[in-house]
C-alpha cells in the first residue's frame, strides 16, 4: 500500500509527489497521458518569483520578459516596462518533465497511460481503480491527492463539485516575423470578455493564443489572419491545441483521505487564466498538511481541514479581486476599453503603477484596486454607469 497516491502528472501533482516523498513517504503518481511532457494549451509564462521560489531549472526557460505591448480595439500602443526581469517563459514540456524528474528521483513511482476511473475512500485506506492499455489495475493508499488539472469528473464524482465557471483557450505555435516582446490585444472582436496573445519564446518563434467563453477556434483562427495581414506571423497554418481554464475555486478541495490542488482545484488566477505559481504555493501546502496528517494517522476531514484554511487565507483576496475584475472586463463594450487606456495614457496611471514596488507579476489585486480607484478612471466608470466594487457579482 502506497503512502499517497497522486492522480495527475502536471507540474503541480509532480510536486506535491516530490514534497512528500523527499519526506519519506511511498507516492505513486497516475497520468493518463503516454508520456509526460505532452502538448498542453499553456504560453508557459510564470514570475521570476515562482522562479526563484522553487528553483526552477534554468534549462527549461526559453527566455526572460520585462515588458509587453498592449493594444486596446483602437490599436493605440501601451508599453509596460520594468528594468527588472518580471517574468520567465518556460518550455511547458520541458518544464513538466523536470519537475517529474525530481519527483522521480527523491523516489516517487510514475505510472503513465493510467486513466483513474474510480476513487473509493474507506475508514482506514483509499482504493483507487485505473485502466492502462485496456486492464483494470487496483492500487491503495492511505491518502489522495487529485492533481488532474481543469475538466476532470472526479471532483463531481467524490462530492467536491466542479468548478462554477470557466473559459477555454485556444493556443498555436507559430513562425514569426521580428516580434521581441510579449503583445496583448484586447476587443469584442479579438477575444470577448478576454484577450489575446503573441509571446515569443524563441527568435522567430512565438506562441499565439486567446480565451473566450465561445468558439475559441474561430477567434483564434480570425486573429491569426489579421496578424498575417500584419506581417507579424509567417502563416496561419499550426496545430491548435484546447484547454479549459476555471475562473473561481471549489467549494471544498478537501475530504476524508483526499486533498484537491491545481487547476482541478481552481486555484488560478481569474485576470490572466495563470495557474502554475498559485497551484505550486497550494501543492506546498498540500504536502505539509498530509506530512502532518500522516504522522498523527488522522486522515479524516477534519484533519486535512487546514489545507483548504491555509490556501484560502493566502489567495482568498487575490482570487476574489480578480474575479470581479474580470466580470467587470467582460461589461466593458470597445469603446469603454479604448477609453480606459486612453484615460491610463494620459494620465500616465501605468507609469505610477509600474513605479510602486510592491505590486507583482503574481499579487495583482492591489494593482487592479489602484487602478480602479484612480479618481480620472473612477469617474469615467461612473459616467459609462459600469461600478466595480467587491461586493458585486456573487
Amino acid at each position: 500500500m502506497y503512502d499517497v497516491l497522486v492522480v495527475g502528472g502536471g507540474p503541480i501533482g509532480s510536486h506535491v509527489a516530490y514534497k512528500l516523498a523527499g519526506m519519506g513517504y511511498g507516492v505513486v503518481v497516475l497520468e493518463r497521458k503516454e508520456k509526460l511532457g505532452e502538448q498542453v494549451c499553456c504560453t508557459g509564462i510564470i514570475s521570476q518569483e515562482c522562479v526563484d521560489s522553487f528553483a526552477i531549472d534554468n534549462n527549461v526557460i526559453l527566455r526572460q520578459v520585462n515588458s509587453a505591448r498592449l493594444f486596446p480595439p483602437s490599436g493605440r500602443l501601451l508599453r509596460l516596462w520594468r528594468q527588472e526581469t518580471q517574468a520567465c517563459i518556460v518550455d511547458r514540456a520541458a518544464f513538466d518533465v523536470a519537475v517529474a524528474n525530481r519527483a522521480q528521483d527523491k523516489g516517487a513511482e510514475y505510472i503513465l497511460n493510467s486513466l483513474v476511473r474510480d476513487i473509493e475512500r474507506k475508514d482506514d485506506t483509499v482504493n483507487v481503480e485505473a485502466i492502462r492499455l485496456g486492464e483494470t489495475l487496483n492500487f491503495e493508499a492511505r491518502a489522495v491527492v487529485v492533481a488532474t488539472g481543469f475538466g476532470s469528473k472526479l471532483t463531481k464524482r467524490l462530492g467536491l463539485g466542479k468548478s462554477r465557471d470557466f473559459v477555454m483557450g485556444a493556443q498555436a505555435e507559430v513562425v514569426t516575423n521580428g516580434v521581441d516582446e510579449v503583445e496583448v490585444f484586447f476587443g469584442q472582436e479579438t477575444a470577448p470578455g478576454f484577450f489575446a496573445w503573441l509571446v515569443p519564446t524563441s527568435p522567430q518563434r512565438a506562441l499565439v493564443g486567446l480565451l473566450s467563453r465561445r468558439s475559441p477556434e474561430l477567434y483564434l483562427k480570425k486573429f491569426m489572419s489579421a496578424l498575417l495581414a500584419e506581417k507579424k506571423i509567417a502563416s496561419t497554418e499550426a496545430e491548435l491545441s484546447y484547454g479549459g481554464i476555471p475562473l473561481k475555486p471549489l467549494a471544498k478541495t478537501y475530504s476524508q483521505r483526499l486533498i484537491v490542488v491545481g487547476d482541478a482545484a481552481g486555484q488560478v488566477k481569474p485576470t490572466t487564466g495563470g495557474g502554475i505559481y498559485y497551484g505550486l504555493l497550494c501543492a506546498d501546502i498540500a504536502a505539509n498538511t498530509l506530512n502532518r496528517a500522516l504522522q498523527n494517522d488522522d486522515l479524516s476531514a477534519k484533519g486535512l481541514a487546514s489545507y483548504e484554511r491555509q490556501w484560502r487565507r493566502k489567495l482568498r483576496q487575490e482570487l476574489k479581486t480578480g474575479y470581479y475584475a474580470r466580470k467587470f472586463y467582460e461589461r466593458l463594450s470597445d469603446k469603454h476599453i479604448n477609453r480606459i487606456f486612453d484615460i491610463i495614457i494620459s494620465n500616465g496611471i501605468h507609469d505610477t503603477l509600474l513605479k510602486a514596488e510592491e505590486l507583482s507579476f503574481d499579487w495583482q489585486g492591489k494593482a487592479v484596486l489602484r487602478l480602479m480607484g484612480h479618481r480620472a478612471i473612477s469617474k469615467a466608470l461612473e459616467m459609462m454607469k459600469i461600478p466595480f466594487h467587491l461586493g458585486e457579482g456573487r
